[in-house]
């Protein structure tokens, strides 16, 4: 797949990019991106839930009632689950929710998810840039010119410059990413992956 490069103002500038075919266009496995994504959500959690059980319930030494001849059913506490005030009966604890992905797989995730993106002419590749200083109008701007104000957008660098990513922080819908650290969970939540030019080289080193 061949596409125009694009300047930060959205002219054509004359030059073309050919994709490659073993990233940008594989079979797409749905399944594997669903155990990566799967697993990138569940490593995000905390697991520090935690409920008290009756042990931990503070109070309920004493028995509250005689055992007999109340007419109540018999009760050893007040701390009892089925009591108010009482502990919980199985209730959440700290746990991780920590879950493995091989790395073929996780690989085949992110190139089936690049497939997508491009199968559905969701990438857009720009020429390498930087600003001198760090605002957020430049990048608006070109966001504006590439006609993806509205679009939820992934911006994919070969490098980190802190003066792109610190401008384009502030923009809602943006998201900016070194390409090699990018997720298959970060592309399909972009409804646009623009790349510049050598962030491509990147990408195909990564997964190449």
């Amino acid at each position: 797949m061949e596409l125009k490069v694009l300047n930060i103002k959205g002219a054509e500038t004359g030059e073309v990019v050919t994709l490659n075919d073993e990233i940008f266009a594989v079979e797409v496995s749905e399944h594997a991106m669903y155990l990566d994504v799967k697993a990138i959500l569940a490593n995000r959690r905390q697991g520090t839930h935690k409920a008290k059980t009756r042990a931990e319930v503070r109070g309920g030494g004493r028995k509250p009632f005689r055992q007999k001849g109340t007419g109540n059913a018999r009760q050893g506490s007040t701390r009892s689950g089925t009591m108010v005030g009482g502990g919980t009966i199985f209730g959440p604890v700290p746990r991780t929710y920590e879950q493995k992905v091989n790395r073929k797989v996780k690989q085949l995730a992110r190139r089936s998810a690049l497939s997508a993106k491009a199968a559905a002419g969701q990438i857009v590749v720009v020429e390498d840039f930087s600003f001198e200083a760090i605002k957020t109008r430049p990048v608006a701007d070109m966001l504006k010119s590439l006609g993806l104000v509205e679009k939820k957008t992934l911006l994919m660098m070969p490098f980190y410059d802190n003066v792109v990513s610190t401008s384009g922080r502030n923009i809602e819908k943006l998201n900016v990413m070194i390409a090699d650290q990018a997720s298959t969970y970060d592309i399909l939540n972009s409804q646009a992956v623009l790349f510049q030019k050598a962030a491509l080289q990147k990408i195909e080193e990564t997964l190449g």
